[in-house]
């Protein structure tokens, strides 16, 4: 891939770009450290390292040059993506990725040790008490029926295409049969075999828009890493908030010298008598630093919880937008498939009028 900077130097000059050959496995890793070191972000998903979601006809073999090129080009989109996001094209690690050698810094950052396991986010999952409201749809499955009939109807509509090329073939081989006739019946036989031989080229149009389609599939795991992310978060904010009560309330009865629940330290103090005045100035300082840190953490843990959804709301704002023009995209292309099959007919009536 090719790098360098959008705006020239000071003194005018533009430098070159920079090109450099990262494999998908580099890919992989980035990625993964993004998921790790920004948990409030929907991270761009990579394209698939296989096929698995085929147009009819199409290669599905991981070396051939026709997928090889359409992963190249959807590596290549999220590059755009990472690049383009208000947070993530910050990220020094990126840059170099994009620039220079980068493997020994990103291990460096200990990324690897920093995930989340998925028995804690499960048990989270199980224990936060008042959950957002929000719930993300279930984009995945709803996208995966679309791709299973989506592969349907091109294998129909490529049996259709091919059936007439079937009739081209009986109207060539019935030119040959026919003297006045003739020339008609192999002018059809042409315009059947063009139109039966046009499938290949509408396949891979229709290709082309499955792939921008297909990325939002796999968005659907990004998404759901998120809000997996975001639980765990809640479920941490309502630990601080309720460690944070915890001890105003063990400063406040310190304090005033009263306890409002039963606990082993009030049967201590009634026991044995009051502590010294400065063993409870010491335990009051000591609660107040507790309380200013516990104040600090509740406040970070919301920020993190609120960035989530920020993120979530601008991911939504993509995905309608890019949707939305591939969907339009892929009907103009169906319009004009439908169109140039009546071009076709229309032609070969011409054909059996001219008889």
């Amino acid at each position: 891939m090719n790098s360098g900077p959008v705006e020239p130097l000071a003194d005018g000059r533009q430098l070159a770009p920079d090109s450099l050959w990262r494999r998908y496995s580099e890919f992989e890793i980035l990625r993964s450290y993004l998921l790790v070191t920004y948990p409030a972000v929907v991270v761009s998903p990579l394209p698939e390292k296989r096929a698995e979601f085929v147009w009819h006809k199409l290669s599905a073999d991981n070396m051939d040059p026709d997928f090889v090129e359409r992963r190249r080009v959807g590596l290549e989109n999220f590059l755009q993506r990472v690049t383009s996001h208000p947070v993530l094209s910050h990220d020094s690690i990126l840059y170099q990725f994009l620039t220079e050698g980068w493997k020994e810094a990103v291990y460096d950052t200990g990324f690897q040790d920093k995930a989340d396991s998925r028995l804690r986010a499960l048990s989270a999952t199980f224990r936060v008490r008042n959950p957002d409201r929000y719930v993300p749809p279930p984009l995945g499955s709803h996208w995966s029926h679309f791709f299973w009939y989506q592969h349907r109807v091109a294998d129909r509509l490529y049996g259709v295409y091919k059936v007439h090329g079937n009739y081209g073939r009986v109207f060539s081989e019935w030119s040959v049969l026919e003297k006045q006739m003739g020339d008609g019946l192999q002018s059809a036989g042409h315009h059947m075999d063009a139109y039966a031989a046009s499938i290949d080229d509408i396949l891979e149009e229709a290709e082309h828009y499955g792939d921008q389609l297909k990325e939002y599939l796999f968005y659907a795991e990004a998404l759901r890493a998120v809000c997996r992310k975001h639980e765990l978060s809640q479920y941490e904010l309502e630990l601080a908030c309720q460690d944070l009560l915890s001890k105003k309330q063990q400063r406040e009865e310190l304090a005033t010298g009263s306890v409002r629940t039963f606990s082993l330290k009030g049967m201590t103090s009634k026991l044995f008598g009051q502590e010294a005045p400065e063993q409870r100035e010491a335990r009051l300082h000591l609660l107040e630093e507790q309380i200013r840190e516990g104040e600090q953490a509740v406040e970070e843990r919301r920020v993190h919880v609120g960035g989530a959804w920020v993120d979530v709301q601008r991911f939504r704002q993509q995905k309608d937008r890019d949707i939305r023009e591939a969907l339009i995209g892929y009907a103009l292309m169906q319009i004009s498939m439908c169109k140039k099959g009546v071009q076709m007919w229309s032609n070969t009536k011409e054909c059996f009028l001219k008889m």
